[in-house]
């Protein structure tokens, strides 16, 4: 994209001219607390909540905050192009939408609404394992549009292989597996609330649309002890939320049983402890697709996923969700990146607010980065409309960072040069 950040600076100043304004927030802390005053006390805690007191989360902001861009000047930047190669693809800069599940709880429009957003920009969505809305739907909202498929490897191998089946026919460019969630972290805000979105039926959407996790609806529950809740009004909405979400007729569903199998069954398949290394090997002779290793902090890690042929990895700490106390993604890093040695792309997750925050993480070696909450808080406040705003001022803002620091591409800001404060 060529001079980008100055074409939405006149937008937003000239739509001013007639009284309109952004659709939401441009500042990062505006746009949260907006956001969270939109959505329900539940979806507000579960999409910003984090792990135990909120160590990590402080930590991946506090280690940009620590990082300061010093900038060359007399540079001639007037011409600057924010596109970058990510895995033989040319995307128009370089940032992907990282996989958020659940996000009917942020907008009806769910992950409809971002995928469109996505192919707006033509830069790339990951897909979440635990979407709202099937791969195929996003899919074909997005045309020609590059996307990603995130998996969590379940207890059922036969279920993960579907998965990758379908990421393939639908046009995914890569799977991203998602290492550091096979069980769930603890997050006081959820649980103060005794409120997690897949016992209502939400965020299933990939599993109740795959022909293998229907046909295990039928099959009884091995080795799983159930605790049954009291019958009451609350018991009951969520039941009706479950058959609601559940596809098909009413009759049929009520039928059935399988609206409340599926969530049954979600809670027995759902996370893979017993995950090691041997499961990435099986994951790369399942499919041709580039396989990214997301959730990797130690260097040791890094060397070991080249070992097993990975072709690339995400540093990242799932966004101060899963372990309190965590060392932040970005410190993690140039190490991460040192020990890579530029034999395969590391992305970077956690903790990107803005096109500053992209800046520093490309010049600490990250090839891209992928951006969570803001584009959430975007979809909260006006849909598909808001996601492409937070888009478009996060570029915005990486490409006028660019030109201010004296940088004219993407490859530059790799070279630009960052000091501790």
């Amino acid at each position: 994209m060529l001079d980008y950040g100055r074409a939405r600076q006149r937008q937003i100043y000239i739509a001013g001219l007639a009284g309109k304004r952004p659709c939401v927030p441009v500042q990062p802390n505006a746009l949260e607390a907006a956001a969270e005053r939109a959505m329900s006390r539940e979806a507000a805690t579960y999409v910003a909540g984090p792990a135990g007191g909120g160590a990590t989360f402080r930590a991946n902001r506090a280690a940009f905050d620590r990082r300061r861009i010093v900038p060359r000047v007399l540079r001639d930047v007037e011409r600057r192009d924010t596109s970058i190669t990510l895995l033989g693809h040319t995307l128009p800069a370089p940032i992907l939408l990282a996989p958020i599940g659940v996000l009917e709880m942020a907008h009806r429009d769910a992950d409809l609404a971002v995928a469109r957003a996505a192919a707006a920009h033509g830069i790339p969505m990951i897909f979440s394992n635990q979407a709202s809305v099937a791969m195929e739907a996003c899919a074909a909202a997005m045309g020609d549009a590059p996307r990603w498929f995130q998996l969590y490897w379940s207890k059922s191998d036969e279920l993960v292989e579907s998965f990758v089946r379908r990421a393939e026919r639908c046009g995914c460019e890569a799977i991203v597996l998602t290492l550091d969630t096979t069980m769930l972290g603890w997050r006081p805000g959820d649980l103060d609330l005794a409120f997690l979105p897949f016992l209502h039926g939400k965020g299933i959407a990939q599993y109740v649309s795959d022909p293998v996790y229907r046909k295990l609806l039928d099959q009884p529950l091995e080795d799983v002890t159930e605790v049954k809740a009291p019958v009451n009004f609350h018991t009951l909405t969520a039941f009706l939320e479950m058959v609601r979400k559940y596809p098909g007729g009413l009759f049929e569903k009520l039928k059935s049983g399988h609206p409340r199998a599926a969530v049954q069954r979600f809670v027995a398949t759902y996370s893979r402890p017993s995950l090691t290394w041997e499961h990435v090997s099986k994951l790369e002779g399942m499919t041709k697709l580039p396989v990214i290793l997301k959730g990797i902090l130690h260097p040791d890690d890094a060397r070991e996923a080249i070992a097993r042929g990975v072709d690339g990895i995400i540093v990242s700490n799932h966004g101060g969700r899963q372990i309190d106390g965590e060392v932040a993604s970005l410190d993690m890093l140039p190490k991460i990146v040192e020990a890579v040695a530029g034999r395969i792309p590391v992305l970077f997750d956690s903790g990107i607010r803005g096109g500053a925050d992209v800046f520093k993480a490309i010049a600490l070696g990250a090839a891209a980065v992928l951006l969570g909450r803001p584009y959430v808080y975007g979809l909260a406040l006006a849909g598909e409309a808001g996601v492409h705003e937070v888009i478009s001022n996060v570029i915005a803002e990486f490409d006028l960072t660019m030109g201010l620091a004296g940088c004219r591409s993407v490859a530059e800001v790799a070279q630009a040069r960052l000091v501790e404060a």
